[in-house]
């Protein structure tokens, strides 16, 4: 992959928000009000975040959890909602006519009379877009949709409780304002985007952000470094977090390809926190102590992070919240192992000591056991 670099001071304030403006993050939900025009940043709880609403879609796996909504959709992020999520996370990407739409993959995958054709999702108008998969309309039928699997594999995308695709403008209108947002900047890794094309997008995004946004609680992200960098360029209002494989890939681009490197960048660009791999953070758990440091928040995402165990080493390790497709399960583990932090400004995490509650016994570790784990997670985790 190869991306061209972007000279962000070069690159126009687009003065959508006054240059004092800040950002209620937390607002019915959390007593505390976040100027994100500061260089530190803070999460106030330990957060549980919907991947692509209640869960991205796997349709070739074996369990029905995978399969239940579709993912992206606002049905989705509205089953979220009934937990006790604090944000839902999904993917915007801008069509050929400017409109933010939330879709996962670089491609949509349709067959018309048995053959099987891809487009990509920035090369179609909106309406085009919106023509695929189940229709709003009434009586209307969209085009097939298929998906393919990382190992080459195309399938029918079929779930058991099907929606329609949405706008970014749809999401805000149509979905429980108190769930946070936390919106993926998506980027295709396989094309070089020049200046312009990334100010376009953006502009794009945040026009509607800023219109519909209100006081709903908003995260940008984005695995492009150069995206993530103007965006903070372009606005001060919401925070910024790079997202980072961790190191568990390697990319062209050094800045992908490692925590120290995200931590980097983060200060460079002036950026609130990082969103990485779980994995990363376990094989380099001394990543988290320089995180800190630099005071920066952290997030993670990954199948472990539907493993409650997982997730609350995390809690004790300092991650400050987790991005998970099995919303039901880890939002009850998390209400029965984590106590959230006191209102009154303290911010030391405070940990429940009984045994057990709510017939769910929370793990223990001791100093020791915590040491031990912390050296031997890398020795399991597999690139």
């Amino acid at each position: 992959m190869a991306l061209k670099a972007v000279h962000v001071s070069d690159v126009p304030n687009l003065d959508l928000v006054p240059e004092n403006a800040s950002l209620a993050l937390y607002s019915s939900g959390f007593s505390q009000a976040v100027d994100v025009g500061r260089a530190e940043f803070q999460i106030p709880k330990f957060l549980v975040i919907g991947h692509r609403g209640s869960g991205m879609n796997i349709l070739q796996s074996s369990d029905r959890r995978m399969k239940a909504i579709k993912e992206n959709s606002i049905l989705s992020f509205n089953a979220a909602a009934t937990f006790a999520v604090d944000f839902i996370e999904f993917d915007v990407q801008v069509t050929k006519d400017g409109f933010p739409v939330i879709f996962h993959d670089d491609y949509i995958l349709s067959e018309d009379n048995g053959t099987v054709y891809e487009r990509r999702v920035t090369e179609l108008s909106l309406s085009e877009f919106l023509c695929y998969g189940p229709q709003i309309e009434q009586g209307k039928v969209g085009k097939s949709l298929l998906r393919k699997t990382r190992e080459g594999k195309i399938l029918n995308w079929n779930v058991e409780n099907e929606d329609s695709f949405c706008t970014l403008q749809e999401a805000f209108q149509r979905v429980d304002p108190s769930l946070g947002f936390n919106i993926e900047l998506k980027f295709d890794d396989h094309i070089v985007y020049q200046q312009h094309n990334l100010i376009h997008v953006l502009q794009s995004i945040l026009k509607v952000v800023f219109e519909h946004g209100n006081e709903r609680p908003i995260i940008f992200s984005t695995f492009h470094p150069d995206a993530a960098m103007l965006v903070r360029k372009l606005q001060s209002t919401y925070p910024v977090f790079f997202l980072t494989n961790g190191g568990t890939e390697i990319y062209y681009d050094v800045r992908r390809n490692s925590l120290e490197e995200a931590i980097k960048l983060c200060l460079e660009g002036g950026l609130q926190g990082i969103v990485s791999e779980v994995r990363g953070i376990f094989r380099n758990p001394g990543a988290v102590t320089k995180i800190k440091e630099a005071k920066l928040s952290l997030l993670t995402y990954g199948k472990l992070n539907n493993v409650p165990e997982a997730v609350y080493l995390q809690h004790l390790m300092g991650v400050e919240g987790v991005i998970v497709d099995l919303v039901q399960e880890i939002t009850e583990a998390v209400s029965s192992m984590i106590k959230p932090m006191r209102e009154e400004g303290e911010e030391e995490r405070v940990f429940e000591r009984e045994e057990q509650i709510g017939n769910k016994a929370k793990p223990q570790f001791s100093e020791r056991e915590l040491s031990f784990l912390l050296k031997l997670i890398p020795e399991l985790i597999q690139l």
